[in-house]
């Protein structure tokens, strides 16, 4: 293993930086586009950009602080023991792979991935079940540390804890680096976007992306047969939304005055919801100079297509 940078007391910031020299065990599932969550392109904003992505939730900090607790209970389960690795590291040959793993097995050339997730995810890990997102992240770890194997080990909040081991599959590796090397060469060493995947994450890194319009006018190329399909799937949703709203409908009618109804099936329920919202309207008419002072504008690009 090379390491890059020592992650013993490294600032949160500067390993932020060091992150985006390269591709992580993190980002190798959205760059395969397997990861649910992220996706390629938005690895690709985060790459090329000087904002430092430092993204944190409730979920995230205490996957984090339970790190020690899982490691633990893999010992216990297993018998072996583990170490930190407190580096990150590189692949020789393909110095754009970047490891900064949970844990390294002890006499063994093998690590552990630490997990935490919801009772209401459990079905993503039962059997011999491991998320796709979380396999790409191992066998990345793998090519990076050139192990024979890496180890997961999950918590399944008040509910279960088990443990997996992926042993080295050299084609899935290949396939993976193939596909990581090419992500950047081709499109974040040469700034080029990737290919959008149709994601809401796409939505918004292209529009952060291309955030301002010169006004120019360009003729419109080869893309004649996907705006007529555009058209179809527009038509296709209106009859989608019109159906469920019928259902929907129907079922409010039966409720009537009830707040639920269930049956072994199905549990529907109408409830009456109290939300307070700001009036605008009224301040700008009432208290104008109250509402210019504190008006902020912002600017969007407003996507529209129009049959000619």
């Amino acid at each position: 293993m090379k390491k890059l940078v020592s992650t013993l007391n490294l600032p949160k910031e500067e390993w932020l930086k060091y992150r985006k020299q390269g591709i992580g065990g993190s980002d190798a599932g959205a760059i395969c586009g397997l990861n649910p969550y992220r996706s390629a392109i938005q690895v690709y904003y985060d790459k090329t950009t000087e904002d430092i992505e430092d993204i944190d939730n409730e979920a995230m900090r205490q996957g984090r602080e339970m790190e020690d607790y899982v490691a633990r209970r893999f010992m216990e389960e297993t018998g072996k023991k583990v170490r930190r690795a407190n580096a990150m590291f590189y692949n020789e040959e393909n110095k754009f792979m970047l490891a900064d793993v949970d844990r390294m097995v002890v006499g063994e050339n093998a690590g552990l991935e630490c997990k935490t997730t919801s009772p209401f995810m459990a079905e993503y890990w039962s059997g011999d079940k491991i998320p796709l997102s979380y396999q790409m992240q191992c066998y990345h770890y793998m090519s990076v540390c050139n192990a024979d194997a890496w180890y997961v080990a999950v918590l399944i909040y008040g509910k279960e804890f088990k443990v997996y081991k992926l042993e080295r599959d050299e084609e899935i590796i290949a396939n993976m680096i193939r596909l990581e090397k090419n992500f950047w060469e081709n499109n974040v060493l040469k700034r080029i976007l990737p290919e959008p995947d149709g994601s809401k994450l796409a939505d918004s890194v292209i529009a952060e992306y291309y955030k301002e319009s010169t006004g120019a006018v360009i003729p419109l190329h080869g893309f004649d047969d996907k705006l007529k399909r555009r058209e179809e799937l527009v038509e296709l949703i209106n009859k989608i939304e019109t159906e469920k709203r019928l259902i929907e409908q129907e079922l409010k009618m039966y409720l009537g005055d009830a707040e639920k109804a269930e049956n072994q099936l199905f549990r529907v329920s109408w409830k009456e919801v109290v939300s307070s919202r700001f009036d605008t309207k009224a301040l700008q008419e009432q208290e104008p100079d109250v509402y210019k002072k504190y008006l902020k504008q912002t600017s969007s690009r407003r996507f529209m297509v129009k049959s000619a």
